[in-house]
C-alpha cells in the first residue's frame, strides 16, 4: 500500500464528516499555498470531482502576482464557488506591513476580514489547510477546534479526540476551525502533489537559485536557496534542508510570541 492512501483516506473522512455536520454553514479557506490548494484536492476526491462549499479567499492586497494569477485560473478551471473577502475599511486607511506592524496587520487584513467573512455568511466553521509541523503553536490544535464569539482560541483547552469522534456542537455565536491535514508533514504535502499532479503557484520552483519554501504576503515573505525547479527536486530538498519552513516569514520573526498572539486572536 502507498503510505500516502492512509493519509489520504483519513482526510477525506474529515473532509465529509465537516461537511454533513454543518452543511450549507460550511466554507472553505484557500490561501492559495501549497497546503491549502492541496486540501482543495482532497476536497474534490471527496464529493467526487466538484467542491460543495464556496471557497474563501482572504485577499490583504499584499499577495504576489502570481499568487492572483494562479487563484483565478484554478477556481476558473476546477469550476468551484469563490468568494475574495478583504477587509475594505483598513485596506483604505492603510494598514501595512510597516516595522513592528506585522500583528496589527495580520489582525486587520487576515483576522478580521475572515471575521466579517463569516459573520456576514452565516457560517458555523471553516475547513482550513494547516499542518501541526508548520510551526509550534499549531501542535496544540485539534481537528476540530472551537472559537468563541470573538474569534478567540483557548489552546490551554482543547477538546479531546479520540476513536474518530470530533466535539460539533457549537453554542450561539461560536465556530469551528476543521483542520484535515493537520498531521500532513511538509515532505508528505509535496510527495501527495507528486502522486496527484496537483498544480502548484510557480513560485515554490527555483528562479536564479532561489525560490519561496512558504508563500503569503510580499512583504513578509523571503526567498531560500535552493536550485530545486522540479517537484521531486523539491523532496530532496525538503528532505535535506536545515532551515524551519517558515524561516522566510517575518511573522515568526518579529517576535517569538507573535504567533502565538495571532492564532489566539484567531489567526490562521
Amino acid at each position: 500500500m502507498d503510505p500516502l492512501d492512509p493519509l489520504e483516506g483519513k482526510r477525506i473522512y474529515i473532509i465529509r464528516e465537516a461537511n454533513f455536520r454543518f452543511k450549507a454553514r460550511l466554507p472553505m479557506l484557500w490561501s492559495v499555498g501549497k497546503d491549502s490548494t492541496t486540501l482543495l484536492w482532497l476536497a474534490r476526491k471527496a464529493f467526487f470531482g466538484s467542491i460543495p462549499f464556496p471557497v474563501i479567499h482572504i485577499d490583504t492586497g499584499y499577495k504576489f502576482p502570481e499568487m492572483y494569477r494562479f487563484r483565478d485560473t484554478l477556481a476558473k478551471e476546477l469550476g468551484f464557488e469563490l468568494i475574495v473577502a478583504k477587509n475594505e475599511e483598513k485596506i483604505r486607511e492603510g494598514v501595512g506591513h510597516g516595522e513592528g506592524m506585522k500583528l496589527d496587520c495580520c489582525t486587520e487584513l487576515k483576522t478580521n476580514a475572515l471575521k466579517q467573512s463569516i459573520a456576514s455568511l452565516g457560517f458555523k466553521a471553516i475547513l482550513l489547510g494547516i499542518r501541526r509541523d508548520e510551526h509550534g503553536i499549531r501542535a496544540k490544535e485539534r481537528y476540530f477546534s472551537p472559537r468563541d464569539s470573538e474569534f478567540q482560541w483557548n489552546y490551554e483547552n482543547q477538546p479531546a479526540e479520540m476513536w474518530d469522534q470530533y466535539k460539533s456542537t457549537a453554542v450561539e455565536d461560536e465556530h469551528f476551525r476543521i483542520h484535515p491535514i493537520l498531521h500532513f508533514t511538509e515532505l508528505d504535502i509535496w510527495s501527495y502533489i507528486r502522486r496527484e499532479e496537483i498544480p502548484v503557484v510557480s513560485l515554490y520552483f527555483s528562479n536564479e537559485g532561489k525560490r519561496f519554501r512558504s508563500i503569503g504576503c510580499v512583504p513578509c515573505c523571503s526567498q531560500v536557496e535552493s536550485t530545486a525547479s522540479t517537484i521531486d527536486e523539491i523532496i530532496d530538498d525538503v528532505k535535506t534542508s536545515r532551515q524551519s519552513e517558515r524561516a522566510g516569514r517575518a511573522q515568526d520573526k518579529e517576535n517569538l510570541y507573535t504567533m502565538q498572539k495571532l492564532r489566539s486572536l484567531g489567526y490562521m
